[in-house]
């Protein structure tokens, strides 16, 4: 049995990854759960002896602008990261996985272009600063002996998710009609993210990896599915093509119809086949919460 001790009590990937294991993975015998709350400073007495992986998941995870939260978004996505990876790696863990973000590559107003093993990290904000430097110093502890896991992801989503999704989500239900506008966005279902990281930790994996659904999304045809698993019909309409392109992919004009995907041979794993939901399954379980 590994032991597994996840860092961020609470929080919505931490909460789903337990739930995982102990349920839809089918392994939950084969895992020894524990979680640790790193809201205040009472993380530091906890022993992280006897633990097979160290996940950390806690962090700020929302992008913000406002330059006032800049110092909190290092002290907690870099400076924490860092120092639980150094205790996890003196207290003798043997792995330890870091939940970074395709947002190093920078936004995808900025980048609208397909990310492959040769691009270099570029970010254009401090939350993605912030996510780039505690990669590197987390990795700079790596050893024979402590291994360490990068997961870049894009968007994620599921039942609960916060950030793009769900806006959107309720933007399909509200809205007559939506631009019919052609992009690419990679996105992981929550699931698929779950069983990755299960995967992670049973083959003791190290170094970058980049995890994504089997299909690239169109954001038109994701309103679409969303507001068609409710049951409620939407138009699809080129009339604000020119203006979406003559926005140039800035602002919340590119987050929402700009291009950013990672090639797919990045996201495939040969070892095992991680992506336990489609894209239909997965819109319907996010909405629905079931499969038909």
């Amino acid at each position: 049995m590994k032991k597994v001790l996840i860092t961020g009590s609470g929080s919505y990937i931490g909460t789903a990854f337990e739930k995982w294991l102990h349920g839809s993975s089918g392994c939950g015998e084969k895992y020894d759960i524990r979680t640790v709350d790193m809201q205040d400073d009472s993380w530091k007495q906890k022993s992280f002896a006897g633990y097979d992986t160290v996940f950390h998941v806690a962090g700020i995870a929302h992008v913000s602008s406002d330059p006032k939260l800049k110092d909190l978004y290092f002290k907690v996505n870099r400076d924490l990261a860092v120092n639980t990876a150094f205790k996890a790696r003196n207290e003798g863990a043997r792995q330890f996985i870091f939940m970074s973000s395709i947002i190093v590559y920078g936004d995808p107003g900025r980048n609208g272009k397909v990310i492959g093993p040769g691009t270099m990290p570029e970010p254009s904000n401090f939350y993605g600063e912030s996510k780039f430097e505690a990669e590197n110093g987390i990795r700079k502890l790596e050893s024979n002996v402590f291994k360490v896991v990068i997961l870049r992801p894009p968007m994620i989503y599921g039942i609960g998710c916060r950030g793009n999704y769900p806006r959107l989500a309720k933007l399909a239900l509200k809205v007559p009609f939506f631009p019919d506008h052609d992009n690419r966005r990679s996105m992981l279902h929550i699931d698929n993210l779950c069983e990755f990281i299960r995967l992670m930790i049973e083959y003791n994996e190290s170094g970058v990896f980049y995890p994504q659904n089997a299909e690239y999304v169109r954001t038109s045809d994701l309103v679409k599915v969303i507001a068609e698993t409710h049951g409620k019909k939407i138009r699809m309409t080129r009339i604000m093509e020119p203006l979406i392109r003559l926005a140039g992919g800035k602002g919340i004009v590119g987050k929402v119809f700009g291009d950013l995907v990672y090639e797919l041979d990045m996201s495939r794993y040969e070892k095992a086949d991680y992506r336990v939901r489609n894209f239909a399954e997965s819109i319907r379980l996010t909405e629905i919460g079931d499969i038909i």
